[in-house]
């Protein structure tokens, strides 16, 4: 690998990383669709919705050619909003946010770079105290934020360069600012890979079973910050026998990109603060 800067702040994707919440908005969304007749949304069409915003969506009724406009289906989504009040952590989550909230030395900061809504966070962390008081309450981009158009959402890198011009406003007692290269961009979608690679930061790729199996045997590509919609459907047409699929995801079950600046983990469980020069009070 090469040389790089011990990390000095975290930047954290929510859904599909901390909580389980990616399951629960298959739940909503497989709701609606059933009660038009539609088949399950795929994951394969799933992968392109994640964290892009209206633009993904967009692309996610495409496919469901339901007879109904994009407000009326989100009002659909919204309706179910109360199934996020079930969200619980990750494998790995409680136990990584609060050593890098309060057990680091030096400290490291935290915050927070996603694309949904500060008010659909609140109802998913609401009961989770272990997600909200790890994030300073100033250190938070969500994707209603006035700085975050839709043309600016991931995998435009703003959401992560936003959080990290947070963190540098709240610096204390005369800390340098935090360069890019010096954060961690933790995230579960494509996209949101892809972002934090265009921001100059490094990466850490912890994909839903589902994705991960579309992306089977092109996990690098992820990784790199080359997954552009061009790119991903003539990837998935070219396609991949079972049998190299099989071996492919057998051996990458943990995998860096050639570069060295991302890595995909399994779960969170698997973080090695280590490596990425995080010294921990009590290690």
């Amino acid at each position: 690998m090469p040389p790089f800067p011990p990390v000095r702040a975290c930047i954290f994707d929510v859904d599909g990383l901390l909580i389980n919440s990616e399951d629960i908005y298959s739940d909503i969304y497989n709701n609606i669709l059933r009660s038009y007749g539609k088949p399950d949304l795929p994951w394969s069409i799933k992968a392109k919705q994640q964290s892009r915003g209206r633009q993904g969506m967009l692309q996610l009724l495409n496919w469901a050619q339901l007879p109904i406009t994009y407000d009326e289906w989100t009002g659909k989504v919204s309706a179910q909003y109360g199934l996020f009040e079930t969200c619980t952590p990750l494998p790995g989550v409680p136990k990584l946010l609060l050593n890098l909230s309060s057990e680091t030395a030096p400290a490291v900061h935290t915050a927070i770079g996603s694309s949904a809504t500060s008010k659909t966070f609140k109802i998913k962390t609401s009961h989770l105290p272990s997600i909200g008081s790890a994030f300073p309450q100033e250190c938070r981009v969500f994707g209603d934020d006035a700085a975050m158009s839709e043309t600016r959402k991931k995998p435009m890198p703003d959401v992560f360069l936003l959080a990290l011009g947070k963190i540098n406003a709240f610096l204390e007692g005369g800390e340098r600012e935090v360069k890019p290269e010096e954060c961690l961009v933790f995230e579960d979608s494509v996209a949101g890979v892809e972002a934090g690679r265009r921001a100059g930061m490094r990466v850490c790729w912890v994909p839903h079973k589902g994705l991960r199996e579309v992306w089977r045997g092109r996990e690098g590509m992820v990784l790199e910050g080359k997954s552009q919609e061009d790119d991903y459907e003539k990837d998935m047409r070219k396609g991949l026998d079972e049998e190299q699929k099989d071996k492919q995801s057998e051996l990458q079950s943990h995998l860096w990109s050639e570069d060295g600046w991302a890595e995909m983990l399994m779960s969170l469980e698997e973080f090695d603060y280590e490596h990425y020069g995080i010294g921990l009070k009590h290690s």
